[in-house]
């Protein structure tokens, strides 16, 4: 583990995280399976959002969102899935790390559950056009699609939704007190010629006509 001295009273060793948290129970400790069964299939079939996390071949880790309409995420069998690849802001974090480390974390949501279906794997990415012709939509297909070969599924228990109240309106801010992308973006970015308003224009264009 690499030590850092910006912390007090680390915590070194799995010993010493056992001694705090305790163990897991039974059902907890054999709840994973290494397929994807018929409960993770409808489970990801009504998902319309999945969290990837991802990692380069030096460690440096990227979690990056996919949502769509539910059911877009390709099953393919009991081993396979594909996670299709829309135009995004072209960063390309996930899939450059996915180049140079297959490695892969998914968690999958649906709209007031509080449970998540986790699963880790190994991706590949694919441009199969038959594939990714399954997964168009508005008659324009994926630019790509994340091809994961799973290797680990199980439930989520639903504990941190309940605390945070995620699902429940009545714990949600008032949308104008909220942050503002335009404005973060306005002074992370600090381009020349650029304004609040005319980010938020760009935004606005990206999120009406360049979706698919």
């Amino acid at each position: 583990m690499i030590k850092s001295g910006a912390f007090k009273n680390s915590v070194e060793t799995e010993e010493e995280l056992r001694t705090i948290i305790g163990f897991p129970s039974e059902l907890v400790e054999n709840k994973g399976i290494t397929y994807i069964d018929h409960h993770c299939k409808e489970f990801i079939s009504k998902s319309p959002f999945v969290v990837l996390s991802t990692s380069d071949k030096f460690g440096f880790c990227d979690v990056s969102p996919r949502g769509d309409q539910p059911g877009s995420v390709l099953v393919l069998n009991e081993k396979q899935l594909i996670i299709p690849e829309r135009p995004g802001n072209k960063r390309i974090d996930s899939l450059r790390n996915i180049l140079s480390n297959p490695k892969i974390g998914l968690l999958f949501l649906i709209p007031g559950l509080g449970e998540t279906l986790r699963m880790n794997g190994n991706a590949t990415i694919i441009n199969d056009e038959e594939l990714l012709e399954k997964m168009a939509v508005k008659d324009k297909r994926p630019l790509l699609g994340i091809g994961v070969e799973v290797e680990e599924c199980f439930i989520h228990c639903a504990k941190a939704f309940k605390r945070s109240g995620l699902w429940n309106p009545n714990t949600w801010a008032d949308k104008a007190t909220l942050p503002s992308a335009s404005k973060i973006l306005f002074e992370h970015a600090n381009l020349p010629n650029s304004t609040v308003e005319s980010i938020q224009d760009r935004l606005d264009e990206s999120y009406t006509k360049r979706l698919y």
